[in-house]
């Protein structure tokens, strides 16, 4: 599992059958103490999440596993909104600004 935040949408007038109806983030990689890790992933959103919110992702064939068993070609996808970190090093709440 992986955290990040959801910087942006991505919109698709045309796409494989198994992707219609399904919204597409774009979503950075942050660390579990709040900082930006890598570059930006486009992710599947499976718990209605939006600009902004912090969330965690999947990558993989993890990613595929909440479509089962329909075959929808992803790499990765959102499976939960974050309300709060507790990291060994300190705790923090997600914030739009963040």
């Amino acid at each position: 599992m992986n955290l990040g935040k959801v910087i942006g949408r991505v919109w698709a007038t045309q796409k494989t059958k198994s992707l219609e109806g399904q919204k597409m983030l774009f979503v950075q990689p942050k660390t579990f103490v709040g900082e930006n890790m890598g570059g930006q992933v486009v992710a599947l959103d499976t718990v209605d999440a939006g600009v902004g919110d912090t969330v965690i992702f999947v990558t993989s064939t993890e990613a595929t596993i909440p479509f089962k068993p329909a075959l929808t070609p992803t790499d990765a996808t959102i499976v939960g909104i974050v309300d709060r970190v507790d990291h060994e090093s300190r705790s923090w709440t997600p914030h739009p600004s963040d």
